[in-house]
C-alpha cells in the first residue's frame, strides 16, 4: 500500500464558503483515479466540513458539493 495526500478545493452549490485542505489515502500503487478520489474526499471530509460551517442548517448532499484536485503526490509524512 502507498500512502497518498491531495491539495483539494470543495464548493457547495447554496454555502458560500469554499473548502481549501489537504487529503490523505492509501491505495495500492499505481494510477490515482481522479474521480474515485472526488467521491472519497467529498464523503469523508467535504460534507462534514459543510455541515460544520452551514449557519443556516442547509441539507447537505453530496451531489451538491463540486470537488477540484489540484495536485497528487505519494506522501511520507
Amino acid at each position: 500500500m502507498t500512502t497518498y495526500i491531495a491539495h483539494f478545493t470543495a464548493k457547495h452549490r447554496i454555502v458560500e464558503i469554499e473548502q481549501h485542505s489537504i487529503f490523505i489515502w492509501q491505495q495500492e500503487s499505481g494510477e490515482i483515479d481522479e474521480s474515485l478520489i472526488s467521491d472519497k474526499i467529498k464523503r469523508e471530509s467535504a460534507v462534514h466540513f459543510f455541515r460544520l460551517v452551514s449557519e443556516e442548517n442547509h441539507a447537505i448532499d453530496q451531489e451538491d458539493i463540486l470537488i477540484n484536485v489540484s495536485r497528487t503526490m505519494p506522501f511520507s509524512g
